[in-house]
């Protein structure tokens, strides 16, 4: 009862009266704790308890998870099969959503193994689990396999591989799985279905077909649009530069725009330059977040544009008066079981010399097809060398994985790489060069190569012909540009991933390789992380290049 209205000293006071305490009671409280927020109180509680079933594991596991504390939560994970502790279906569906926070595939196959080979009941919760886990890892494919295969599908089941589609920029292929959802019609859609029908068509250019279904989800279904469809729609828009049919839209909502559908407008005017626009709403969405520090930065950068650094300078101070700090952005890419995490021009790898050697011949090679480093999204100084504000371009996070990727692997492998943040327009443009280029062709062979952030997938398939990127059909006009003379570059472009043993983990000891089950081998968990400065990467909150218009997949 306490716990249910945080009343957490309370329910800690009666927890210590009680002469007998049960693992009911000390999970109770281990729960409680978790669901406000007091995940190292929780934690405390766990370390203290005599004895530990699979639900008091649980409890811990996914008081982890769902703080985005994956790494604690794989190592608590690891000392649980240590203790020979029963993985129940329960457990199984937190460490997957723990998979998917890391991107780690490797362990979610472990798991999924692990469920097929001990009989667990796949239910919808863990069904969705897995289809959530392939889908944010870059596994569309494998999500459709465990989808297709269910006998029984849950509405969550539906909306978790709509959402999948949507994430992949595959928006016609989300609206085909509605029309089957509702032909099927075992389950109706629902408020989230049309949610991830709405963002598909966002990052797919689709603004007829957006139009379209947030009618219709009304006129035929009776759901009610609520604010994150009015933002779906703000965000389908302003992509297409209708700004101010997005602003018209806005202010028709039956409701209060919050801080999700006004930034969905603030990025629009970022892209398409409307600088008046943009700090009047950028000025709202700080009011209505005022410790989100992507708002900052994204009207700071509006601010750039328009060459208003006393605004900038302004704005700046107004950050550290209020204690607002810029989450670094990091990428991480998992290797043999391992996943190593880098940040921009973070140096602690053990590597690091040698992947930013490869960072640089990269670099080398795409400017000799055109590549020139993309300063819009960087907010700098009027006085600022341009040589010095092009170097933090070169060592983003998601470069330093990309070099450590052709470092550790055999040419013909694919390179899984997950951010935290969107990826800049630089990088996304030094990508494209890079296809271009075919530096990480197979010529023998098609290959492919895949950039994965949290809010949007980015998936290129090259070969010697072919290169398809979902985020801008701009990129599909470069190849076809380019593409009689891929031949000859990749005759003198020689950048293909050495495929040198892997290294040794580094970071947190307890995160070494446990021996799992006999029956099946583990990869372990494990962090190379390279997260030793401030240096930021944050300040491409959206970029006109995450905006895909088409899925040719």
């Amino acid at each position: 009862m306490y716990m249910s209205f945080q009343c957490l000293e309370e329910a800690r006071q009666v927890f210590d009266w009680m002469p007998h305490r049960d693992i009911v009671s000390w999970t109770t409280l281990i729960s409680g704790y978790s669901q406000w927020g007091c995940v190292d109180a929780a934690s405390e509680v766990f370390e203290l308890m005599p004895e530990r079933n699979s639900v008091s594991w649980n409890a811990m596991i996914a008081a982890y998870v769902r703080s985005n504390r994956f790494q604690e939560a794989f190592a608590l994970f690891d000392r649980m099969l240590s203790k020979e502790a029963v993985l129940d279906k329960y457990v199984a569906a937190s460490m997957l959503s723990a998979c998917t926070g890391l991107g780690a595939v490797n362990q979610g196959e472990w798991i999924r193994g692990y469920i097929d080979k001990n009989g667990i009941q796949l239910d919808s919760k863990l069904a969705t689990a897995i289809i959530d886990m392939y889908c944010k890892c870059g596994y569309i494919e494998k999500a459709f396999e465990v989808f297709n295969g269910l006998a029984q599908k849950g509405i969550s089941s539906w909306n978790s591989m709509i959402g999948g589609l949507a994430l992949h920029g595959k928006g016609m292929a989300a609206i085909e799985l509605l029309n089957e959802m509702e032909r099927k019609a075992v389950v109706a859609p629902d408020y989230i279905t049309f949610v991830n029908v709405l963002s598909a068509c966002a990052h797919s250019g689709l603004v007829e077909e957006g139009r379209h279904y947030f009618r219709y989800m009304t006129e035929v279904h009776g759901i009610e649009p609520g604010s994150e469809h009015f933002g779906c729609m703000v965000d389908i828009l302003g992509r297409a530069g209708m700004l101010e049919e997005a602003r018209e839209l806005i202010n028709k909502m039956p409701m209060t725009p919050d801080a999700s559908v006004l930034g969905a407008l603030l990025g629009a005017c970022r892209i398409h330059g409307e600088i008046e626009l943009g700090v009047q709403i950028g000025k709202k969405v700080i009011e209505l977040e005022p410790h989100n520090s992507g708002r900052y930065v994204l009207l700071a950068n509006i601010y750039a544009k328009a060459g208003r650094w006393e605004d900038v300078a302004r704005l700046r101070k107004l950050m550290n008066d209020r204690g607002v700090k810029k989450a670094p952005g990091f990428s991480m890419i998992e290797l043999d079981g391992v996943v190593n995490e880098f940040i921009a021009g973070g140096r602690a790898h053990p590597q690091a010399q040698e992947i930013y050697a490869k960072v640089d011949e990269v670099l080398e090679q795409v400017r000799k097809v055109g590549y020139v480093p993309d300063m819009d999204g960087v907010v700098h100084d009027i006085e600022e060398e341009e040589e010095e504000r092009e170097k933090p371009l070169y060592y983003h996070s998601e470069k330093l994985a990309i070099g450590f990727g052709l470092l550790k692997t055999k040419p013909g492998e694919t390179l899984r790489i997950t951010k935290n943040l969107r990826v800049c327009k630089d990088c996304h443009t030094e990508l494209c060069m890079v296809v271009i280029s075919s530096c990480f062709v197979d010529m023998a062979s098609e290959s492919s190569f895949r950039q994965l952030d949290k809010n949007l997938s980015h998936r290129w398939l090259l070969s010697t012909v072919k290169f398809i990127c979902i985020c801008n059909p701009v990129a599909n006009k470069m190849v076809e540009k380019h593409a009689e003379s891929l031949t000859d570059i990749s005759c003198w472009l020689e950048i293909t991933s050495k495929g040198i043993e892997s290294t040794e983990r580094i970071g947190n000891p307890s995160l070494e390789r446990n021996s799992a089950p006999p029956e099946c081998e583990r990869p372990a968990p494990g962090s190379a992380s390279s997260r030793v400065d401030d240096t930021e990467e944050n300040n491409h909150s959206q970029c006109s290049d995450c905006s895909p218009q088409h899925s040719l997949v």
